[in-house]
This record gives C-alpha cells, structure tokens and sequence, in this order.
C-alpha cells in the first residue's frame, strides 16, 4: 500500500511543478523582430573625401578668430559653413569701403547660405536623435515584455517549490510508521524542491532581435565613414582637439564608457566575443538584461549628439551678433 501513496503523494507534488516547466516552455517568446521602422531616410553615401578636413588643419582667418570660439568654428567647419564665413567677413569689409547694391545683395544671399547651413545640420541632428530614441525605446519594450514574462514564471516556479515542500512534509506525517516510504518520499520532494530551485536561477527568456541597420557597430568598428551618421555628425563624433588628447574624440569616449562601466566589462573572455557580435553585428538571441544594455548604449549615443546642438546653437548665436544689417 504504501508504494501506491508515495506514488499518489509525488505525482500531486509534481503536478504543479509541472504544469510550471510547462509555462515556461509555452510562454517563450517566438516573435523574430528581423526589422526595425526607426528609420525613414535613404543609407548615407558618401566618401572619406567628403568628411570635413580637422580644423587644426587648416589656416583660418585672424578676424574669424575675433569673432568666434574656436569650439564655433570648429562646428562651422564641421556643418561645411567655414568658407563661407571666410567669404562674408571679406564680403563684408568690401561692402563697407565700397557699398553697392550689388554687394549688399551678395552679403544677404552669403547670409543665406550660412544660415542654411545651420538649418539643414540641426535637421540632421534632430533626425539621428530621434532614430537612437526610437531603437533604444524598441529594445527596452521587448526588454520590459522579456522580464514580466520571467517574472510570472519565477512566480509559478517558486508557488510550485512551496507546494512540493508543503506536500512533502504534510505526507511525512502520514508516513511515519511506513518503513522506508518516508525516507523515499523525502528523497523525491528533496529532488523536487531542487530542480524547481535550478529552474529559477536558469529562466532566462530569449527572443530573436535583429538589427542589420546597427548604429552601436558604427561607434565600435569606427570606419572612415557611416551609413548611419552623415559627415558633419560622423565629424563631431571622431574629432580629436589637440588641446586635449587625454580624452580623445566623443566616440573613443562612449567606447571607453561601454568597456568600463558595465555594459560590455565583466564579460568572461570565452563569452566576450559573442557578446561583441550580438551588440555590434547583426543582432541574434537576446536576453531581458542584454536588451537593456543595448538600450543604455544607445542612450548614451543620443545623448552625445545631441551635444552637437549646443555648438551649433553658440555658432548661429554669434554669426547672428556680427551679421548686423548692412545699408
């Protein structure tokens, strides 16, 4: 009699157990997000000739130097704006020794091109922002969906564990005086409470996330040019200023951070180069914790060219101070 109690006994503690290992296999996520709507625009093309020469490089004009910070031409010659600061300073001083209507109209449209400038770069400023803020929200949605789903299983595990361990030593006292049943059923419930323990610490749920358009792998491998970035955006973010070569340029400096403060530090070295191909390739199989990371990187890109925008705002700030209206 007492096998078929056991039997009875462990086959109720198992059942919820069960039902659990059976959730968590049922629950996994199969979506296989292959393709991303972040972005709207065409791939850049352009070549390593059409990234602006660094402006250390370059002879500019001492009254340039008067009227602007070095940190305003530099973005001037980062947006391409830089000859044409050189044409409206010399346009200028023309205009005033020998005013015409001819030149006075050369200086509105040289104006105008600056101007243009301006517009079009914090056009393209604002639109690799908001691609950064569009992925990073994609990958922290499916991140947020990954871990409620780990978190209902690790509730059905751990009720499952307490139900084991309840049965268990409820039937105890019913086995008693039965020989070596108690003695088996602790065994089971103790092997039991045990893979529902493992199952805990393993349930890490996957999914497929895929992004071929990958701006992380841009920062990483740092070619001479971007598909993702345009040339002044892929400028800002590589200039090295001589004057602090500690620092290097912004995209050492986010690499730097993402191998210091966590996101890819800590790595194992056998698991290392699987982690580099995941975030800076083509994508693959990523848990909830990895999908925050990447979330965080892409952050951390937002954030830096949207830095741009506070240059490129001092320097329309101070051509509008000396752009004052000709007679």
């Amino acid at each position: 009699m007492k096998n078929p109690m056991i039997s009875a006994l462990v086959a109720v503690s198992f059942c919820y157990l069960m039902t659990s290992c059976a959730g968590l296999r049922n629950e996994q996520l199969k979506i296989q997000l292959e393709k991303s709507n972040c972005n709207q625009l065409s791939i850049y093309s352009y070549t390593a000739q059409d990234i602006p020469t660094p402006i250390e490089h370059l002879k500019i004009d001492s009254d340039l130097k008067k009227n602007f910070s070095r940190k305003s031409l530099n973005i001037a010659n980062a947006i391409g704006a830089l000859h044409l600061l050189k044409k409206y300073a010399d346009l200028k001083k023309d205009y005033a020794e020998h005013p015409s209507t001819e030149k006075r109209l050369e200086l509105l449209e040289c104006t105008q091109k600056i101007n243009q400038r301006i517009n079009i770069a914090s056009l393209e400023i604002s639109a690799v922002a908001s691609e950064m803020d569009c992925e990073e929200e994609r990958a922290d949605q499916i991140a947020s969906y990954l871990k409620d789903k780990e978190d209902y299983i690790e509730t059905k595990l751990t009720v499952g564990g307490l139900v084991i361990g309840a049965s268990g030593a409820l039937a105890s006292g019913f086995l008693v005086n039965k020989g070596n049943a108690n003695d088996y059923l602790g065994i089971g419930t103790g092997i039991a409470g045990a893979v529902a323990g493992v199952l805990i610490l393993t349930n890490k749920t996957k999914v497929e996330f895929y992004h071929k358009r990958n701006p992380l792998g841009d920062i990483w491998h740092a070619g001479e040019t971007s598909t993702i970035f345009p040339p002044a955006v892929w400028y800002y973010l590589n200039y090295e200023d001589s004057s602090d070569c500690l620092r290097g340029s912004l995209r050492n400096q986010i690499k730097q951070k993402w191998m210091d403060l966590g996101e890819i530090s800590g790595i194992k070295a056998e698991r290392k180069r699987k982690s580099l191909d995941l975030y800076f390739g083509a994508g693959g199989k990523y848990t909830a914790e990895q999908l925050s990371k990447r979330a965080d990187m892409l952050d951390q890109i937002e954030s830096i060219v949207n830095l741009m925008k506070q240059d490129l705002k001092e320097f329309a700030l101070a051509f509008e101070t000396i752009d004052t209206p000709v007679r």
